[in-house]
């Protein structure tokens, strides 16, 4: 099935190991294919990882775009192990990230694991 992205003006996206800059003007497109795909809104660098559950959010983006469990897996048992000492309540949502990792649906853990961003900013009051 294919993607339909609509990009505003400037926006980017990341698709495969390429990332693209829209130009001054809307960008409607069709992606088919399994290339990892980001819009700008879903990526974080490593600047902006400031916070527990970030840089888990990090270490799956980078799982997912370069399609690396192995070269990740560590680092990631690290900061999940972190996560859950600190707060165990994250439990279930974790587990459903980790289980789509292992599935090769690193979209969907990312998309449990932005849900445990929101919830993390508010309990550090941000």
């Amino acid at each position: 099935m294919a993607l339909k992205i609509e990009l505003k003006p400037f926006e980017r996206i990341i698709i495969g190991e390429s990332l693209i800059t829209n130009s001054d003007q809307r960008a409607r497109f069709i992606i088919e294919g399994n290339a990892p795909i980001l819009r700008e809104k879903d990526i974080l660098t490593a600047e902006t990882a400031n916070t527990p559950v970030k840089r888990i959010y990090l270490c799956v983006q980078m799982m997912y775009l370069e399609n690396d469990i192995a070269k990740y897996q560590e680092l990631y048992f690290d900061f999940v192990k972190d996560l859950l000492a600190a707060a165990p309540s994250c439990r279930k949502q974790i587990e459903s990230a980790s289980n789509h990792i292992l599935s090769g649906s690193f979209y969907k853990a990312l998309k449990d694991i932005k849900k445990l961003m929101t919830r993390e900013a508010t309990l550090l009051g941000n």
